[in-house]
């Protein structure tokens, strides 16, 4: 890991002409600051109602702070209210993890309670939405499916919801143009989100030919940054790349600990039942057995089919079996 860590900040990071969108400094600069992108950006990938669309926004606070003190409070990256009194906050996650999940119904059911005042009418409340846009798979990681809607919905009668509550998660590295062609801004928001960073030389044509994405590219563009703001990305990527790295180094040492208790269990029980046959054709056994065992495991969990393969030797159709 130190190797790894050592070249990338050895090597210079910042060739093109861009920074990358999704940092936490750049992002904030792109749908914090400005209403209008933040606007398009709601509209392009929440399920709003075509005949109610977002019309204006404002900002508000992105303390999300509890009514009772000494509860936890957080901060998310862009909280704001349309026209019509719904709330939007919007959280770029470059990676994913459990405690995600449970940040995001903390900070969205607080944004519902601090509509309801002492004494107010419960009719008062609007709705919140919550958008999610992950840097990672892991989140669905069975399904291609890059775009996660979920509602508040009656188990028995999916079609029967309550209003109020909306999650919206999109995993980016899924993202494929052709998959949502029929929503121009929805392709162009992702497109800048996906192939905008630090080694774009030449932005895509179709995203300078738009007046809203092309704003959000001269907005990240490395020249228009102070010598502060370069610091502070910096900063933010080199803590990516360290978290990424240590995620990288837990997740081998797990694979390869596994695999070796694995094949030490099926050793065991190999040489027992072959001991009439003889000790190799019982170690055979039992690697083989491990070796299956393993990559059954594996696919439980639902590890990489190429990363099974490369661990345990055997074939993509082998592996289907299991």
């Amino acid at each position: 890991m130190e190797n790894i860590k050592d070249k990338m900040e050895g090597e210079e990071t910042m060739n093109g002409k861009y920074l990358n969108p999704k940092a936490d400094l750049t992002f904030k600069l792109v749908f914090g600051e400005h209403e209008d992108l933040m606007m398009s950006l709601l509209n392009a990938l929440l399920p709003i109602a075509e005949d109610a669309p977002i019309t204006s926004v404002e900002y508000l606070s992105p303390e999300m702070v509890p009514e009772i003190a000494g509860k936890k409070d957080s901060i998310v990256d862009v909280r704001c209210r349309d026209s019509r009194g719904r709330q939007f906050i919007v959280e770029m996650q470059m990676h994913w993890n459990e405690d995600f999940m449970k940040r995001v119904l903390l900070n969205t059911s607080k944004a519902v309670v601090k509509q309801a005042g002492v004494g107010e009418n419960y009719r008062q409340i609007e709705p919140v939405f919550s958008l999610n846009l992950i840097n990672d798979t892991r989140f669905q990681p069975d399904t291609e499916e890059f775009y996660h809607d979920y509602a508040v919905i009656n188990v028995e009668h999916p079609e029967r919801t309550i209003d109020g509550l909306r999650f919206v998660f999109v995993e980016l590295p899924k993202f494929q143009p052709r998959s949502i062609s029929e929503k121009k801004m929805a392709v162009l928001w992702l497109r800048f989100l996906t192939e905008i960073g630090e080694d774009t030389k030449e932005a895509p044509a179709e995203l300078l030919a738009n007046d809203q994405t092309r704003k959000a590219l001269s907005i990240v563009e490395k020249s228009a940054m102070s010598d502060t703001q370069l610091y502070v990305y910096e900063q933010f990527m080199m803590s990516i790349i360290d978290e990424q790295v240590l995620r990288e180094g837990f997740y081998k040492e797990g694979m390869q600990k596994g695999m070796a208790e694995g094949m030490q269990k099926g050793m065991a029980e190999g040489m027992q039942k072959g001991m009439a046959e003889g000790m190799q054709k019982g170690m055979q056994k039992g690697v083989a057995k491990a070796t299956l065992d393993f990559a059954r495991s594996m696919k439980q969990r639902n590890y990489p089919v190429k990363d099974i393969m490369e661990l345990t030797g055997l074939s993509a159709a082998d592996i289907d079996t299991l």
